[in-house]
């Protein structure tokens, strides 16, 4: 039965020493219900939707070829040092798709593991929407990312603040290694064990550097690339992670942790939505510097692989990470230079681009409608276009786009591929949320189909483009 649903199951990480993770066991759902199935994905999986059972979705049982683990790994935490590991996650394995591709699968919210540190490892209905919703969206903008399966309720009760509904999420990843897998293994001071993981991420990752004598510099370097390019697409679309731990970061380059997230409304580098971020460590502003430090930390861990010297090793690790702001800031402005519609390259660009970022704090603008009206003259065109300051940026704007060969209409086109129209809105995933944990599945299922075209530019989500109306801070939670 299981052939034909088609999992084809892998399991690669569990022939890692097994200290890289525990064996676990999914707690079992009194009456699980599925109420998201994301058949698209499913087909990439090479999985039968008609055949999906919830019993499987749930985590009741186990597909054919599956060894559940929970991956250990440490992270600093708000720059503090801890081991961790999986407290409510379980990996089922790998499934290896139809194009041979190998993607980490597992459950999110089922039941304590051996990292649990005294936590229930279960989750409540409203993060695991929370996390369907913001991970698809941020797939359908074309940001690397971790996906999500399902949302299944469970029909078990999770205790927090009062008693919630409790749900299981399946997500994927290209996998689930972190700077904190290997700062784990550093932690240990086990150099073959050291050694084995990243050889392992290297031939998962970047096998085609397997067979350098450099290869733990290129891997450092490769990591730093991909990151550096993540990090630079999640403020082109005014993303917040709100936990930018270095367990929170992968190797593979992918978004993952979709707790306190969530997208800005009125441009401010300084804007935080984390509950617990009380210091603004991981404000918007903030993330590539902090992207950069977590980048030291793996650079740290790497040491011993690097050179027999430590000093060698520093200056080659050293050597890398500076590479990383010059990457980011070379992703950036191409990224810019697409939003603001310019098809070459001039050396005022950068300048340009920070202009208008800077009249957009001054005129409290919402970040993402003020691109969607540059690219779509059609659209309603913000009040404060009418200013000034942003009529002298604009003539300026338009007599770099003058400057180029490409015509108007093609302009407008690279924008509006590059300009998201619709993001999921901080209050319309709330009412999405809201409405859901009292059974109402419509509005949820709704906002999802809006956000997987977000470049449409259709009437249909006008509705969608409006900002909250509420003057009180947006405040997101971790769920455990």
């Amino acid at each position: 039965m299981d052939s034909e649903v088609g999992w084809n199951l892998d399991n690669s990480y569990s022939r890692l020493p097994e200290v890289f993770f525990g064996e676990a066991t999914p707690a079992k759902a009194v009456s699980p219900r599925v109420i998201l199935l994301n058949e698209d994905l499913a087909v990439l999986l090479g999985l039968q939707v008609e055949m999906l059972s919830q019993e499987v979705l749930s985590g009741n049982e186990l597909p054919e070829g599956a060894t559940p683990i929970a991956q250990a790994y440490a992270g600093h935490q708000f720059g503090y040092f801890t081991m961790l590991g999986d407290g409510r996650a379980i990996l089922l394995g790998e499934q290896l798709t139809p194009s041979w591709n190998r993607v980490d699968i597992g459950l999110k919210g089922s039941g304590p593991t051996a990292f649990s540190r005294g936590g229930d490892g279960l989750a409540a209905l409203g993060p695991m929407l929370r996390e369907y919703i913001i991970s698809e969206a941020m797939y359908a903008l074309g940001i690397p990312t971790s996906r999500s399966l399902s949302v299944t309720l469970t029909g078990n009760d999770v205790i927090r603040e009062t008693i919630l509904s409790g749900a299981v999420l399946i997500r994927t990843a290209s996998s689930y290694l972190r700077v904190g897998t290997f700062q784990y293994a550093a932690a240990r001071q086990e150099p073959e064990d050291l050694k084995k993981l990243a050889d392992y991420a290297i031939e998962r990752h970047y096998p085609e550097i397997l067979s350098e004598d450099n290869r733990y510099e290129r891997f450092l370097g490769k990591v730093i690339e991909r990151q550096a390019a993540l990090i630079a697409k999640w403020q082109l679309v005014g993303f917040i992670h709100g936990v930018m731990n270095t367990d929170n970061m992968t190797i593979s380059g992918e978004t993952i942790d979709y707790g306190p997230c969530a997208f800005m409304d009125v441009y401010d580098p300084a804007t935080v939505f984390s509950s617990i971020d009380k210091y603004g460590r991981y404000k918007y502003g903030n993330q590539p510097g902090i992207a950069s430090w977590n980048l030291a930390r793996l650079a740290e861990t790497l040491l011993p692989l690097l050179d027999d010297s430590q000093e060698t090793a520093i200056q080659i690790a050293e050597k890398q990470l500076a590479n990383f702001g010059l990457n980011f800031e070379r992703e950036w402005l191409n990224g810019m230079r697409a939003k603001l519609g310019l098809l070459d390259e001039q050396s005022g660009d950068e300048a340009l681009g920070k202009e208008l970022l800077i009249l957009m704090k001054e005129a409290k603008a919402d970040f993402t409608n003020t691109f969607r009206a540059l690219s779509d003259e059609c659209v309603e065109q913000p009040k404060w276009f009418s200013e000034d300051a942003f009529c002298e940026w604009k003539k300026k704007w338009e007599a770099r786009r003058e400057q180029q060969t490409a015509t108007n209409e093609e302009s407008y086109e690279v924008m509006r591929l590059s300009n998201p129209s619709v993001i999921p809105r901080n209050h319309r995933v709330e009412e999405a949320i809201e409405a859901a944990e009292h059974g109402d599945f419509g509005v949820l299922y709704e906002l999802n189909r809006v956000l997987e075209s977000p470049y449409a530019y259709s009437a249909e989500q006008a509705p969608y483009t409006a900002p909250t109306n509420s003057s009180l801070p947006y405040r997101t939670y971790c769920g455990t």
